[in-house]
């Protein structure tokens, strides 16, 4: 067996620390992931009968949650 304690070299860390990563894929999540949460959302709050279930609504959500971690996340 290998030594947990000895040093990699120039392996998966290094590679980690030092990739800058696809921005293209940073956006389809974040679009994903805001749709998902947008549509939750809405359906919760359609559900206690405090907003409208609809895809307007459900897009409107996605859209101002995908805008405020595009903000967060390049600031």
């Amino acid at each position: 067996m290998t030594d947990p304690n000895a040093e990699e070299p120039d392996g998966f860390s290094e590679g980690i620390e030092e990739s800058k990563g696809d921005p293209r894929v940073l956006l389809a999540l974040n679009a994903l992931l805001s749709l998902l949460f947008g549509y939750t959302l809405v359906f919760g709050l359609s559900f206690i009968d405090v907003w409208t279930f609809s895809a307007v609504n459900v897009l409107t959500t996605a859209i101002m949650l995908f805008a405020l971690t595009y903000v967060v996340v390049l600031r």
